[in-house]
């Protein structure tokens, strides 16, 4: 059987499905934006198609555009990618409906992982460790939900139950804010999720934000690749991610690689998948499950030499492959630098033409991306440009190695945060491996001024 995909999403990682689907004998079909007729994927492709205007929701979060799209093309997969409609439970059923093979997990899991409410009963009754806090329906007598804040014990975190990226969550220190802290998440998860259903979570103040990554077949066989570590982090938007994670609690790590395993076999669990936890004082706290790709999925790709795009392709077309534990072996120690269309000081966005720039490259050196000299970046999208992964042996190596890469890459004509990057790599707590979550914003930052 001929197998034929469509990408529904742009940039960096639609080039790197589209480079997947080649080595696997894929015919491509790429949409794009009218402000992306110039995006490198699109060359390579065997057709595109033209979805909308510029702006996100007239074109990349255009359901009936893309499903138009993809019977137009006659392709029988639609690839999602992060982002944008990868974790849409609506799109994941409407490609089913509409004859499509969605390439992931199936709408019912996306649901069911999507709501944090109900991802975490599923987490517990794998034996994965949550955070202590209450998942009931918030009573609206003041006094009650006053109690129940108190139960769980200040500081508090409100979270939105179909929230994500950093959004919809809120810490609350004391009694006195509880009540408006509340009615202020649940206006924001109304206005940007449609659902302004929230829960309280015990406020964990200092801890590291661990990864694990797992693959399944979606008939009941699962394996993980492992921990990455991404609490290089400014307002929940991860900057610098590691793998393996180090200094973890082996017996604690052990543990939660069963349950998360099991979990993915229970639910039976179809493409890669990411469980995401706080690590503090050696336990495991799950906070979510990302149903897709994640942007970091290199540094896992690198130590374990398992490609996670053609995993996915692989699972949902059917086509050839085992999933056995034994088969992955670990080695050395890998890590990404997100270089973003930002200011390095104030974050704020940079878009604008591109007049030139140098790549890097050499032994242990990935760089992952869809930019070029001459593209012009636009303002309607995310601000990631490029991702630079370096492998070594060792982490102080693979740290030097990220710092010479840096030292080789420069863009021109618009601003990166290629200069905090350099600065980060040399900090003495990064160096040391001693830096939390809290850390990049309460801490260098700050120091920095």
């Amino acid at each position: 059987m001929t197998h034929k995909v469509l990408i529904a999403n742009r940039g960096e990682i639609a080039l790197r499905a589209l480079r997947a689907c080649k080595e696997l004998g894929i015919l491509t079909v790429a949409v794009y934006s009218s402000a992306d007729k110039e995006l490198k994927h699109l060359r390579f492709a065997d057709e595109s198609v033209c979805i909308g205007p510029a702006q996100p929701l007239n074109s990349y979060l255009n359901i009936p555009a893309i499903l138009s799209a993809a019977e137009l093309t006659e392709v029988n997969a639609i690839y999602p990618g992060y982002g944008f409609l990868a974790e849409d439970a609506d799109f994941a059923e409407k490609c089913e409906k509409s004859g499509f093979k969605f390439i992931g997990p199936s709408a019912e899991i996306i649901r069911q992982m999507g709501d944090k409410i109900t991802a975490k009963y599923l987490a517990e009754s794998a034996g994965i460790q949550t955070v202590p806090g209450y998942k009931e329906d918030i009573p609206e007598d003041e006094d009650s939900f006053k109690k129940i804040a108190a139960d769980i014990g200040y500081p508090i975190m409100i979270k939105a139950t179909a929230g994500g990226g950093g959004r919809g969550m809120r810490i609350v220190k004391s009694e006195n804010e509880l009540i408006s802290s509340a009615q202020i998440t649940m206006q924001e998860a109304k206005n940007a999720f449609g659902n302004e259903k929230i829960y309280l979570e015990k406020f964990i103040e200092n801890p590291r934000h661990v990864e694990i990554q797992v693959v399944g077949d979606g008939k009941g066989n699962a394996i993980h690749l492992g921990t990455r570590d991404c609490s290089m982090q400014r307002r929940h938007q991860k900057i610098i991610e590691e793998a393996p994670a180090l200094n973890l609690n082996e017996d604690s790590l052990n543990e939660t690689l069963d349950a998360c395993i099991n979990l993915c076999k229970k639910i039976k669990y179809e493409g890669a998948g990411t469980l995401e936890f706080l690590y503090e004082n050696n336990e495991f706290y799950f906070i979510e499950m990302n149903t897709r790709i994640q942007v970091e999925h290199p540094v896992t790709e690198m130590i374990t030499g398992y490609d996670i795009v053609k995993a996915q392709l692989r699972i949902a077309l059917g086509m050839k492959m085992t999933l056995e534990q034994k088969n992955i072996n670990f080695k050395g120690h890998a890590i990404e630098c997100r270089i973003n269309a930002e200011d390095p000081e104030t974050f704020q966005p940079s878009p604008g033409q591109i007049t030139k720039m140098h790549i890097p490259g050499g032994f242990g050196i990935r760089y992952d991306s869809h930019i070029y000299g001459g593209y012009i970046v636009p303002p309607y999208y995310d601000s990631l440009l490029s991702k630079i992964i370096t492998l070594a042996n060792h982490r102080e190596s693979a740290i030097k190695r990220m710092l010479s890469a840096l030292d080789e890459f420069f863009i021109d004509g618009i601003k990166t945060n290629h200069s905090l990057h350099q600065e980060l790599l040399v900090d003495e707590t990064f160096v040391k491996n001693k830096h939390t979550i809290n850390y990049l914003e309460n801490e260098f930052l700050k120091n920095e001024k």
